[in-house]
């Protein structure tokens, strides 16, 4: 739901659920709003589970964000320039607290940037840019404003908030860095002023998930754990078939494939063989315990799933229920379940018959403390009230299609773009954008997020952010983005960062 914040002057502002009587929580001072993501270790190591479990399958599934549309991409108006409210100011970055810049020419992309990932209020996964900066405690990630609140769902911060420095094609080589405590500007977290259309969020410990022992299980124990588990089928004889239990208290579950010369009987044929046949729910429900056909056969199987995985099954459930009739579930935390149930199939053995035990194993030290993330990639410094027409370094994963329908970005590789800012500033009514700051840049969303670094050092890969990407305009009308804009980064923002970087947020593990 929307945030209650309460200014200075002590007059209640709020909007979304409070008509209908609903309270969030949130507290403002001045101009800083604050917001809880993860509210625990245990949260947020289910959050990091999401999306890194089965090979990273859900952040390989996340598309770029996508707030901007085609009428939203204005050609921008040159109104003189933004004006600094205070005297210029910066934080300078992790590691180069006392040391000296040395100008290099060669280009390096920065260890910091990555993608932050999220589900949207649409039950969306989507990912922007972003970047570590410096802080007290290490813990700090800098971003669009847009990428950490839901202002399309005029809801509260995005589900499952995650950073994750370096990405590439699933992978998260340096761990998954889960948000803990959003700061935006109250203007943007109360009106949606794209004029403060930055965040700055702390992150927990980052938290690596892979490799681990498994450990195998009987099937009632696979059923009750509630970490990484697996189960596999393996070929046996038919010797080792009959030595098989139809118990749930056995670490393995054997079953036939029926082959084509095979014929159904009952379970007194001599040399008979259980196959067994999966029923919907209640089929199981009212099957008897015992042997014989259209008995009971074990217990339920459940399986952890994706997203796109319960999607698709959902699919050809409703095609053909006859041949899908397992029950999928969405848990309270957005987990995904396939549950099938089986009944007993007896047969005379076919000459092509095939025999197969399921075995059951928990995954045990999968996941491990990867500790602060400033001090695995280091972080950006961070300037405010620097004047306009600075050269500034910009990153971002762009992936969208220009308006006019041409893909020139993939998100899967970081882009940059170089230059000096200018003193156009865009006018949106729709975002409430009166000052922005602009880059000729011809990156897509996806890039949105991402850092605007001024007094880039390429040989240290660091430098100061001086601004985040937040919109994209079409300056000479050609149904491409030419121009890019980022809020004007001000004492305000420097109210922000400061408040945000001095908040510890502690380990996951």
């Amino acid at each position: 739901m929307k945030r209650i914040l309460i200014p200075a002057g002590g007059a209640i502002l709020a909007t979304g659920l409070l008509a209908a009587g609903l309270a969030g929580s949130a507290s403002a001072a001045g101009d800083v709003a604050t917001d809880p993501m993860a509210k625990s270790a245990a949260d947020a190591k289910a959050i990091a589970q999401y999306w890194a479990e089965s090979n990273g399958a859900a952040l390989k599934a996340a598309t770029e964000s996508n707030v901007w549309d085609k009428s939203d991409v204005a050609k921008l108006q040159s109104k003189g320039g933004y004006s600094a409210d205070t005297k210029p100011g910066s934080a300078k970055p992790i590691g180069q607290e006392t040391k000296k810049t040395v100008k290099v020419q060669n280009v390096n992309l920065p260890k910091t940037i990555g993608k932050v990932f999220f589900v949207n209020s649409k039950g969306e996964k989507k990912w922007c840019s972003a970047t570590s900066v410096q802080s007290k405690y290490r813990n700090l990630v800098s971003t669009a404003g847009h990428c950490v609140y839901d202002t399309a769902g005029n809801a509260d911060v995005m589900s499952k908030w995650v950073f994750v420095p370096g990405y590439y094609q699933g992978k998260s080589p340096w761990g998954i860095y889960v948000g803990k405590q959003a700061f935006t500007h109250y203007d943007f977290d109360v009106y949606e002023d794209y004029d403060r259309d930055y965040a700055f969020v702390t992150v927990y410990n980052g938290i690596q998930l892979g490799g681990g022992t498994a450990k195998q299980v009987s099937k009632s124990e696979f059923d009750k754990y509630q970490g990484v588990k697996d189960a596999k089928d393996v070929e046996i004889s038919r010797a080792e078939f009959r030595q098989c239990k139809l118990d749930p208290t056995s670490t393995t579950a054997c079953w036939v494939k029926r082959g084509s010369k095979s014929e159904p009987t009952g379970p007194d044929y001599p040399g008979a063989e259980v196959a067994k046949v999966e029923v919907p729910a209640a089929t199981y429900k009212d099957a008897k315990v015992g042997k014989g056909n259209g008995f009971k056969f074990g217990e339920p199987v459940t399986e952890i799933v994706t997203d796109s995985q319960a999607a698709a099954y959902k699919k050809a459930q409703e095609a053909d229920a006859k041949k899908y009739p397992a029950t999928v579930v969405q848990d309270a935390r957005g987990n995904w379940t396939i549950t099938h149930y089986f009944v007993q199939q007896w047969q005379k053995p076919g000459s092509d018959t095939k025999f197969y035990k399921t075995v059951f194993y928990i995954i045990e030290g999968f996941a491990k403390d990867a500790g602060r993330l400033g001090d695995n990639v280091g972080g950006q410094g961070v300037a405010w009230n620097q004047p306009t027409g600075k050269y500034v370094r910009v990153f971002g994963y762009p992936a969208a299609a220009h308006p006019d329908g041409n893909k020139n970005f993939t998100g899967i590789t970081p882009k940059w773009c170089y230059g000096k800012t200018s003193k156009k500033l865009v006018g949106s009514a729709a975002k409430k954008i009166e000052e922005h700051v602009a880059l000729k840049c011809s990156m897509t969303e996806g890039a949105d997020g991402g850092p605007w670094l001024v007094n880039y050092s390429n040989s240290k890969r660091l430098g100061y952010v001086n601004g985040v990407t937040s919109t994209f305009n079409d300056q000479d009308a050609n149904g491409r983005v030419d121009y890019i804009s980022s809020p004007y980064f001000d004492g305000e923002t420097a109210a922000i960062y400061k408040s945000a970087s001095n908040v510890w947020s502690g380990k996951i593990l």
